[in-house]
């Protein structure tokens, strides 16, 4: 069973920086992505960024190039989302998700929120 545990829910004022993690287990083998996804109050969850298991490739949306940064460590199986230069429009729970491709989420986790005050 895959299951995914988010930490690093926060406040922070805008131009401010903060990092989520996502603990992962029960993948089997390295062909999978793991990626995050935003969900703001009012709208549809938006995918953010996604990074291959299998050669470490990574992929943004055009709203957070430049600012965020997706990063995994193989040996504790966690992927992690550093945001700089939050805007208040970053506002949001944030989903860790898992799936065989990006901007797909197959596996979910808690969502974390992630509050930006202008």
């Amino acid at each position: 069973e895959v299951q995914l545990v988010e930490s690093g829910v926060g406040l922070v004022q805008a131009g401010g920086s903060l990092r989520l993690s996502c603990a992962a287990s029960g993948f089997t083998g390295d062909d999978y992505v793991m990626g995050w996804f935003c969900q703001a109050p009012g709208k549809e969850r938006e995918w953010v960024s996604c990074i291959s298991a299998t050669d470490g490739s990574t992929s943004y949306a055009d709203s957070v190039k430049g600012r965020f940064t997706i990063s995994s460590d193989i040996s504790k199986n966690t992927v992690y989302l550093q945001m700089n230069s939050l805007k208040p429009e970053d506002t949001a729970v944030y989903y860790c998700a898992g799936s065989g491709l990006c901007g797909v989420g197959d596996y979910w986790g808690q969502g974390t929120q992630v509050t930006v005050s202008s």
